[in-house]
């Protein structure tokens, strides 16, 4: 198991790399700030009175907030 560990690792390091190269060129920071308006990084998901709308809103949400993520995280511990 700790070599199936070690690979996951591996590739969750590499998919982070690749995520800060693309959204950190000029190009990747437009698209960024885009989705940021698009997704509802700024401003609520609830819309009263519809839960399904505000599901899927909170989808689109959570997309991006993962992305930020993959942009933010240190896979390197003690950093």
């Amino acid at each position: 198991m700790g070599e199936e560990n070690k690979k996951l690792e591996q590739h969750f390091k590499n998919l982070s790399i690749n995520y800060k190269m693309i959204f950190s060129s000029d190009e990747g920071k437009q698209v960024l700030s885009d989705l940021e308006k698009r997704c509802h990084h700024h401003t609520t998901t609830n819309v009263k009175g519809d839960s399904h709308e505000s599901a899927y809103m909170e989808g689109q949400r959570s997309i991006l907030l993962f992305i930020k993520h993959m942009l933010h995280n240190d896979n390197e511990k003690g950093k």
